[in-house]
């Protein structure tokens, strides 16, 4: 008779064999060295990330987004779908907003990165992120960092004109918890006081 498989049997096996699983990967070393692998064609990145100067060993497939995360040890910078529908990997890369889960590290040397780390100045909040506090525009906050530096780039560029040229400019930032208004407000109000 073939043993009986309920939701408690799926679980408990579910969880050994993935325990199994990550076990075997950390006696592998797998996934524990910084260096790329051996054999794939490695390029050093030096870019200004948030106004200081890094010289990046990367291999040449490696993501703006993967590199901000794994090398430099920016975690703020989310990667949500990593197909650049969401926008929460955006950063401002030269002063432009860039999904930057799309664009390869090594293809932006010498260029200006800043990501959410970068924004506040001397233990303040940036505007924009104060008024994200103030106007409740965030709920589980996942989005939260690719939202704010995406309207810092919408504020930049004067796309603030309207609620309704804000939403347009922002429609590339996707909010799961959907808190849309508050980010709309939360914009709207930073873009008046800077």
């Amino acid at each position: 008779m073939a043993p009986e498989i309920n939701r408690r049997t799926f679980v408990g096996a579910s969880i050994t064999l993935g325990g199994a699983a990550a076990a075997a990967t950390a006696l592998s070393g797998c996934g524990t060295d910084d260096t790329p692998p051996a054999g794939q064609q490695t390029m050093t990145v030096s870019l200004r990330v948030n106004g200081e100067d890094k010289a990046v060993d990367v291999d040449a497939r490696t993501s703006l987004l993967d590199m901000l995360r794994e090398r430099v040890g920016l975690t703020g910078t989310k990667k949500g779908c990593d197909q650049g529908a969401c926008g929460a990997c955006t950063v401002l890369l030269d002063g432009k907003r860039v999904n930057s889960c799309l664009t390869l590290a090594v293809m932006h040397d010498g260029a200006d990165v800043q990501t959410i780390e970068g924004v506040a100045h001397d233990g303040r909040l940036h505007p924009l992120q104060q008024a994200f506090v103030d106007c409740d525009a965030f709920q589980c906050g996942y989005c939260t960092s690719g939202q704010i530096m995406s309207g810092l780039g919408c504020i930049d560029e004067g796309h603030t004109g309207s609620d309704a040229e804000i939403r347009e400019w922002m429609s590339g930032n996707i909010c799961r918890c959907g808190a849309y208004t508050n980010i709309v407000t939360a914009v709207a109000t930073a873009a008046k006081n800077t």
